[in-house]
């Protein structure tokens, strides 16, 4: 029994999981660089009160770590993607692939608090997907 469909969402998943990597780097790469930061809160704070101000400022000093997690989490989930995929090729191991995706997508959307939507949707629905579907018994003629 082919597993393409499977596989296709679970590739899919994987690219938006690699897109939220790509944020996370970003964001990695926007700590180290004050004078833009600066820049950004000077922008955004021209018509705020200050707790806002410092709410925003607030937010910017952790930007370094929440671009660490997005990163981190992400790699994982990919990872762990690539490999439910090798386990759902040529119908290996799709029950426990399925698990596996089902698992994956629940945490990433739990975890990040429904920011892998997208990502986790496309590994639960792939992981239903291995767990449900089977294949259909071939009948002969001699069974009749």
């Amino acid at each position: 029994m082919k597993r393409t469909v499977e596989i296709v969402l679970t590739f899919i998943g994987s690219f938006v999981y690699f897109i939220g990597a790509v944020f996370g780097g970003s964001f990695i790469a926007l700590e180290g660089n004050q004078e833009l930061i600066n820049e950004m809160i000077s922008q955004t704070t021209q018509d705020l009160p200050a707790s806002q101000v410092q709410q925003i400022e607030v937010f910017y000093s952790f930007i370094g770590v929440v671009g660490w997690i997005v990163l981190i989490g992400s790699v994982l989930c990919i990872i762990i993607g690539i490999v439910a995929m090798f386990m759902l090729r040529g119908n290996k191991m799709p029950k426990p692939a399925g698990i596996i995706l089902i698992t994956v997508g629940t945490i990433s959307i739990l975890v990040t608090f429904g920011a892998g939507f997208f990502a986790g949707v496309f590994y639960i629905i792939a992981g239903i997907m291995g767990i449900v579907r089977k294949e259909i018994p071939q009948s002969t003629i001699e069974q009749y």
